[in-house]
C-alpha cells in the first residue's frame, strides 16, 4: 500500500511539474537550452544547438530538409544524415530541433539529430 501511495505521489508531482514532454520524436530527443536563429547567425551558440520554431517549408519530395522560422529569423535544417524524414510533419507545425551547425559558405545550416513536433 505504501508503495502504491508513493507511485501516485510521483505521478501527481510529475504531472504538475511538467516532467512528461509531449509530442512525437524523430531521431534523438532534442534537449538542451533552446537558442535563437539570430544567436546562431551571430556566432553566439555552441556547435551543438537546439532551436524551436515553425516549419515554414520542406523538401516536397523526400522530406530531407526543412526551413525553421522563429521570432528572429529562419534557418535550413538538413535531415539527410539523421536517418529520418519530415514528410508527415505538417507545414506551420511547432518543432524543436537539435543538431550540429555547419556552414555552406556564410550560411548556417543545422544538421538535425532529432526533432520533436
Amino acid at each position: 500500500m505504501r508503495r502504491f501511495t508513493f507511485i501516485i505521489l510521483i505521478a501527481v508531482l510529475c504531472g504538475g511539474l511538467g516532467c512528461k514532454q509531449s509530442g512525437n520524436i524523430l531521431g534523438k530527443a532534442p534537449r538542451g537550452e533552446t537558442r535563437t536563429v539570430l544567436a546562431i547567425r551571430e556566432g553566439l551558440t555552441p556547435r551543438l544547438v537546439t532551436i524551436q520554431g515553425k516549419m515554414i517549408t520542406k523538401c516536397p519530395t523526400a522530406g530531407c530538409w526543412f526551413d525553421l522560422k522563429d521570432k528572429t529569423g529562419a534557418i535550413r535544417v538538413d535531415t539527410k544524415t539523421s536517418g529520418f524524414v519530415v514528410t508527415k510533419i505538417p507545414l506551420q507545425a511547432e518543432v524543436t530541433v537539435s543538431g550540429k551547425l555547419v556552414f555552406l559558405g556564410d550560411e548556417p545550416v543545422l544538421e538535425a539529430t532529432g526533432v520533436r513536433f
